[in-house]
């Protein structure tokens, strides 16, 4: 079985072990104690360092883990406890959860984390902050039927500054798209798909790294665009797709709403799916996964879109 590291990540400290028997030690959550764990890593021979995603707790140590040229692997929370309470763990603490952890990088392996340099990262943070800013105008714009009379002018001041700051993460993610000449021939070759703008493409360079280097069942399961079946004997369940990184598919979702009407490639696909008497939201989601399955062509192949349509 494969050797593999588990770490559970709290806010103040780091518990760690190697395999599912060892002892389980602790280092704080800090620049020193993130150090020296590493230092206790790279001399072993590890397939994977598996922590959990923790909302930012985990940020510090996964990049010293990826710089440091470890096999690193940020996995969903829920998908290790759906795990745990398979093998029939169900008490918790930070103990068994880093053992955990390890278990499930030695059983399930999963994917590693792409590693990616300072200016990947910089994209990666700046669509977070953007996502957030989005999330607080939403949030606004939503309390304005609420709203009292009297303070609806500050409330249309917070909505324009926000909106205002969104612009600036805009501007921010095209700056560092355009310090990387291979994500800017990426952008732009991706902005050649009619239904694709900016808002997309760099959604997806930010969060969608894995683009162009895995095959079309894999980039659609990392989004969360793959159908999954639900059979059973002879009953035959409706597929659906669950899990993956919100964040692209939330992007292409969106972009499929306007490819669907003006590419008429992917036009034709949802129309076809309709006239079979499928939802509109299944046959959106097949022109979601059809438009990923075209973007991941044009990264791969350095083409544009008539020729990856053509391929």
């Amino acid at each position: 079985m494969a050797e593999c590291a588990g770490i559970d990540v709290a806010k103040d400290h780091l518990d760690w072990t190697v395999g599912s028997m060892a002892e389980v030690r602790q280092v704080p959550n800090t620049p020193a104690g993130v150090r020296r764990l590493v230092r206790k890593l790279q001399p072993l021979e590890l397939d994977r360092v598996v922590l959990e995603a923790t909302g930012g707790y985990e940020r510090l140590l996964f990049q010293a883990l990826v710089d440091a040229g470890l096999p690193v692997v940020r996995v969903n929370p829920k998908r290790v406890r759906d795990f745990g309470k398979g093998l029939g763990i169900l008490a918790k603490n930070d103990s068994i959860d880093a053992r955990l952890l390890a278990v499930f990088g030695a059983k399930a392996e999963p994917r590693l984390d792409p590693a990616r340099n300072a200016e990947g990262r910089r994209m990666s943070e700046l669509a977070a902050r953007r996502r957030q800013l989005i999330q607080l105008i939403t949030m606004e714009k939503n309390r304005r039927e609420q709203m009292p009379r009297w303070l609806r002018a500050d409330q249309e001041s917070l909505i324009r500054i926000l909106e205002g700051r969104v612009e600036k993460i805009d501007a921010l993610l095209d700056e560092t798209i355009a310090r990387e000449p291979e994500q800017k021939d990426r952008f732009e070759r991706m902005q050649t798909i009619p239904g694709v703008g900016p808002k997309t493409a760099r959604a997806i360079l930010a969060d969608l790294p894995e683009l162009g280097k895995l095959d079309r069942r894999k980039i659609a399961a990392l989004a969360g665009l793959a159908p999954f079946a639900k059979d059973s004997g002879r009953k035959s369940g409706l597929r659906s797709i669950h899990g993956g990184r919100a964040a692209p598919r939330t992007a292409l979702y969106l972009a499929a709403l306007i490819a669907s009407r003006f590419n008429p490639t992917l036009k034709a696909v949802y129309d076809r799916l309709k006239e079979a008497g499928k939802p509109s939201k299944v046959a959106l989601v097949a022109v979601a996964r059809k438009l990923l399955t075209i973007l991941n062509a044009i990264v791969r192949d350095g083409t544009e879109w008539r020729e990856a349509q053509q391929a």
